[in-house]
């Protein structure tokens, strides 16, 4: 077999893998990023609470059967609830959470853009305003401040 046609072969195989890996069941360990603990509030991945080995069993259950990972959400949220999910669904006042973020960093990046070259401008004309002087010390007052210098040299 020539090089063209294994590297063609070798090429195939990994883009079929790759398709069917996308398309098809997810692995445990991504689905199990997906979901929390619905009785400590913790990602299932990182807890060993009797609920979530239960959780834990129960999504091994739905991945046997071939589910899909929006299969397997639906699953899980009809088995255990709304909570169970590690993101909320974008719907309703959960939407909030999607769009809130966005949507403070562009006002502040706003904010920025608007008032940053009047902060610069203002910057600019205090330098060029000369500040009065004070008025040259006089008799003793000059003396006893050469004085105290000298001392504290």
């Amino acid at each position: 077999m020539s090089l063209r046609r294994v590297l063609a072969l070798a090429t195939a195989i990994v883009a079929l893998g790759a398709a069917s890996a996308w398309a098809g069941t997810p692995s445990y360990s991504s689905a199990l990023s997906q979901f929390m603990c619905t009785s400590c509030h913790e990602p299932l991945e990182l807890v060993n609470s009797p609920q979530a080995i239960s959780e834990k069993d129960t999504m091994r259950g739905f991945l046997a059967r071939g589910m899909d990972m929006s299969q397997l959400k639906a699953a899980m949220v009809a088995q255990y609830g709304q909570q169970v999910l590690a993101l909320p669904s974008a719907s309703g006042f959960n939407l909030t959470v999607y769009i809130l973020p966005p949507a403070v960093f562009l006002g502040g990046l706003a904010l920025l853009v608007y008032t940053l070259p009047k902060w610069r401008q203002r910057a600019r004309r205090a330098a060029a305003t000369r500040l009065p002087g004070a008025a040259p010390l006089q008799g003793d007052d000059a003396k006893r401040l050469d004085d105290e210098l000298e001392n504290f040299i």
